[in-house]
This record gives C-alpha cells, structure tokens and sequence, in this order.
C-alpha cells in the first residue's frame, strides 16, 4: 500500500480543503481535496474525523486504480461518481 499523508490547509465556512501525498520520494503524487462538512457528516456521523475519513478514501482509491490515475483536485463526493459502492463501503 502506498504511503498517505494528509495535510489540513484551510476550513472555510463549512468545507474542508487538504492536500494529500501518495507514495513515497521521489514518486509521490499530490491531490487536493475539499470535503463538504455535511457529506462527512452524512458517511461518519461524526464518528471520525475529517482527516481519518480521506486516509480511508485513499485507501479505497488506492486498492481500485494506481495513485497517478486519480484526480489531481477533486471534492470528495466525486468519488461516488466513477465508483457506486464508495459510499455504502465508506461509511462501514
């Protein structure tokens, strides 16, 4: 598995934004990613933290598609989008 690091960057109203880093040096990719606080409340409950809730969607990206082939910036609701199960999978 690829190594994940998440850095929170700013919280603005009520949405999140982080940068995350796949991999390892010198072949890291870098994604930024926004997180609407009602969408992680709608997967988490509140049960995790934001952060913790993009390492599990990092992990479920990582083990359907190789770290290059995800998007570069994206909302996190996007991923529902290309894989259906995300969701109901996310929020076990």
């Amino acid at each position: 598995m690829e190594q994940i690091r998440i850095k929170e960057l700013t919280k603005i109203n009520n949405s999140w934004r982080f940068q995350v880093t796949l991999g390892t040096d010198p072949d890291t990719t870098s994604h930024t990613v926004t997180l609407d606080q009602k969408y992680w409340q709608k997967l988490t409950a509140g049960k995790i933290t934001p952060p913790n809730l993009i390492t599990k969607s990092f992990i479920f990206l990582l083990e359907r598609e190789s770290k290059e082939s995800i998007l570069p910036s994206f909302d996190l609701s996007l991923i529902s989008t290309y894989f259906p199960d995300f969701e109901q999978t996310i929020s076990r």
